[in-house]
This record gives structure tokens, C-alpha cells and sequence, in this order.
């Protein structure tokens, strides 16, 4: 892979990582095309760089949410477990060191059945025809989703049994063209929360996931970069920083997008580009077994 397809990719990353499109599915699809399928390892160390943009854009709800967890879990409202995780008897809830405590919950479940079906997330759902039938699928759970959910609670009103739902719908990403937003957001306009809600939270609750997945494959691929069919250390990095820039400013854009317009175009965008991948893949233009593994 060289600077100019690592540039593309990142770009790819860069705008398609919070949207509720699928970055996994766009970079298989466009990797394959350019003739250089990154593979799984190169697309979650690549998310380190949007993911970092989260960090960024949301540093300071980050920073009060971890200092109020920490601060009720050294006994400020008192020293029994409901003080310590934010809720103490008696006394309103401290939403930021609750949301700590929501972050942790939905991370489970992406990372359980992230270790368990491993392999199958490398080679077997990357599978073009696979990534062809989610992003139509998702679709039109995602159009749905958006039409009959309520709209209407706060991300104050989360709960536990929620950040864990929210956890699942999460998990759905592990198979590329469903989205990592999309699912998470979809599953929040079914909790009935707004768009808005629903797409802060998906920001939030992807950063231990990613961050987990991200670094995992990045120790694992130390000795791998540049090897026969590997992307080398220099194209992952400059991919990583233009995935990084994109990010952030896709993140601005989007937030103000789902505060005022509905997911009908996304919807459409990925009916479209499921019907796109079909016929490049009978036409041969496309290969629908992942070219690395």
C-alpha cells in the first residue's frame, strides 16, 4: 500500500466512521477496489485516529464525567455502593459519575463477543456479500427505527438495563455494513430517546471498545507491518492521521445534522451502495472473499 491509497483510506475512515453508514464496509469495499484490501487489523487501528477525535470534541464531558466517578466512588455522597456509583438514597443521581458507570456496562457485550467470534470478524464477515445484505438490512431498521421511536428522553434518563441494550446494538457492528453508530443510534430511537441523544452516546460508548480493539491489533500486527499482503507501519499511520482530522470535523457537522434532519438519507445512501456492491459483484468488478485474512 502506498501514501496515496493510505491517504484514500484514511479520508474513507475519516467520513464514514460516525455515520451511520459503516466505515468497515466502505473500506473493504473501497480497499478492494483500489486493489488494496487493508484488512481487519489495518481498519481498527485506523479508527484509533476518529477515535481520538472523540476525545478530543468531547474532552470536557470526558473529563466531568471520569472526575465525578471518581469522586462518588471515594465516598462524596457517602460511603454505602449506591453513594459510590452516583445514586445515593435520598438525594438526586449524579448523571456524569452514573454515565461512567453506563460507559462500562455497554462496552461488555462488544467485547465479549468481539474475543469469541474473532476469527469469523477477520475473514468471514468481511465477506462482500455478507457486508452487501447488512447495509440494505440495516437499512431499513435504521428507517424504521427513526419513523416509530419516540424521540423524546434525554441522556439523562439512561439507565443501566438501557446502556446495556444500547451495549448489544453496539456489538451489531462487529459485522461490517451494519455501522457501529448506526447500530447504537438505531437501538436508542427504539429505547425512545432523541436523535441527538442517541448519536452522543453512540460517540461516547464506542471510545472503550475501539481504544480496546484498536490497541489489541495494534500489539498484535508489531511485527507484521509491511510483510506480503500487510499494509506497511508508514501508510497505517498517515491513514490514522487523515482518519483523525476528517473525524473531528465530520463529528461537528453530524451532531448538528441529527439535531434538526431525520436518517432517511442515510437510509437511502446505503440501499444505494448495497445495490452498488451487487453489481460490481456479478459484474466481477468486485471479490467478495476478503483478500487478506
Amino acid at each position: 500500500m502506498g501514501i496515496g491509497e493510505a491517504i484514500l483510506l484514511g479520508l474513507v475512515q475519516g467520513l464514514t466512521e460516525f455515520l451511520p453508514v459503516s466505515s468497515s464496509a466502505h473500506l473493504r469495499i473501497v480497499g478492494d477496489l483500489i486493489g488494496s484490501d487493508p484488512g481487519a487489523a489495518f481498519t481498527a487501528i485506523t479508527q484509533l485516529g476518529t477515535e481520538t477525535a472523540v476525545l478530543l470534541y468531547f474532552r470536557r464531558d470526558l473529563a466531568r464525567i471520569l472526575t465525578a466517578w471518581w469522586q462518588a466512588l471515594r465516598g462524596r455522597y457517602g460511603t454505602d455502593w449506591r453513594s459510590r456509583v452516583g445514586r445515593p438514597p435520598g438525594a438526586p443521581a449524579d448523571h456524569d459519575a452514573l454515565m461512567a458507570w453506563f460507559i462500562a456496562l455497554g462496552s461488555l457485550p462488544i467485547v465479549v463477543l468481539g474475543l469469541a467470534f474473532q476469527d469469523s470478524i477477520e475473514n468471514t464477515f468481511r465477506n462482500l456479500w455478507l457486508v452487501a445484505l447488512t447495509l440494505a438490512g440495516f437499512a431499513l431498521v435504521l428507517g424504521w427505527a427513526d419513523k416509530v421511536g419516540a424521540k423524546a428522553r434525554p441522556l439523562e434518563e439512561l439507565t443501566g438495563r438501557d446502556a446495556v441494550q444500547f451495549g448489544f446494538w453496539q456489538a451489531l457492528a462487529l459485522v461490517p455494513g451494519v455501522s457501529r453508530s448506526g447500530g447504537t443510534i438505531t437501538g436508542g430511537l427504539l429505547m425512545g430517546y432523541t436523535r441527538e441523544a442517541a448519536a452522543r452516546y453512540s460517540f461516547l460508548l464506542a471510545l472503550p471498545a475501539v481504544f480496546g480493539s484498536g490497541l489489541f491489533q495494534l500489539a498484535k500486527s508489531a511485527g507484521d507491518f509491511g510483510t506480503a499482503g500487510t499494509p506497511g507501519l508508514a501508510p497505517t499511520l498517515v491513514a490514522t492521521l487523515v482518519a483523525f482530522v476528517v473525524g473531528y470535523l465530520v463529528i461537528i457537522v453530524f451532531l448538528k445534522i441529527v439535531s434538526t434532519f431525520s436518517y432517511k438519507p442515510f437510509v437511502w445512501y446505503r440501499l444505494g451502495l448495497a445495490a452498488l456492491v451487487v453489481i460490481l459483484l456479478l459484474t466481477g468488478t468486485l471479490d467478495a472473499t476478503p483478500a487478506t485474512t
